[in-house]
């Protein structure tokens, strides 16, 4: 049966339990959760992770590249041993607004190479960035991950049918993870094609039937295709979101 994540923000640690166990216990349909990392929030990634993975051992925390130097790293290694995290997911990660966090010139590609190599167990998932650039830079950069031991990927979130199909060609064979995002106002999407060049169709629409309805195409694509995916609800009523998509 292929896989549904969910991503969670880690808020706080009782918010990040209280939201799993009511998915845990209402939708058995989701089988893991990921974690995004946020400077924002004190909690981070890995160490959410391990509050929760009694619940869903299937755990992805998200690992901002640019925050490890990659030749003193031996922390974060010995943390993911040492609380059995299986699995991790490597972004490239974004600059502090205010530069008030030390950063590195670690990429993805490095961090990833040095986790396979310090970890050969563990499970170290890249990220595909469709709106980076042009399909051709961005599948460039997918067999560089590859390369250098990528175990599988998760997408940015998509909004159109059509683009899944151009970028799942190159990942066919790979563990993948499809990402969608409802987006239910104007600033929501303005912000995505703003800040991130997401593209949307022209038959999109704001609303919350447009959402449901989408996410249940991409979960029957995915189960025809043999991909997996995961939603990311960003300020949106939890409920009814997933009660729409798994119990109407």
């Amino acid at each position: 049966m292929n896989q549904i994540l969910l991503e969670v923000v880690p808020r706080d640690v009782p918010t990040l339990l209280s939201d799993v166990h009511y998915v845990k216990n209402n939708f058995s349909q989701i089988s893991g959760i990921n974690i995004p990392d946020l400077l924002r929030f004190e909690t981070r990634s890995w160490v959410a992770a391990t509050t929760i993975q009694s619940i869903f051992p299937n755990v992805i925390p998200h690992l901002r590249a640019i925050d490890f130097d990659i030749d003193h790293c031996d922390y974060l290694i010995e943390f993911l041993q040492k609380n059995n995290l299986s699995s991790v997911v490597v972004i490239k990660g974004d600059p502090p607004t205010d530069m008030s966090r030390k950063v590195y010139p670690t990429t993805s590609v490095k961090l990833i190479k040095k986790l396979k190599k310090e970890m050969s167990s563990l499970k170290v998932y890249a990220a595909v960035d469709q709106y980076r650039g042009s399909i051709k830079d961005e599948f460039d950069y997918i067999e560089m991950k590859i390369d250098v031991g990528a175990d599988g990927f998760l997408t940015q979130p998509f909004f159109d049918l059509r683009l899944i199909d151009i970028f799942t060609e190159k990942l066919r064979g790979k563990k993948v993870y499809i990402g969608i995002s409802p987006v239910i106002t104007e600033k929501s999407q303005s912000y995505w094609e703003s800040r991130n060049r997401a593209y949307f169709p022209s038959n999109f629409n704001l609303s919350m039937d447009w959402n449901v309805q989408f996410a249940k195409d991409v979960i029957r694509y995915c189960s025809d295709s043999d991909f997996n995916m995961y939603l990311m609800p960003i300020k949106i009523d939890l409920d009814v979101y997933l009660s729409g998509i798994f119990k109407s």
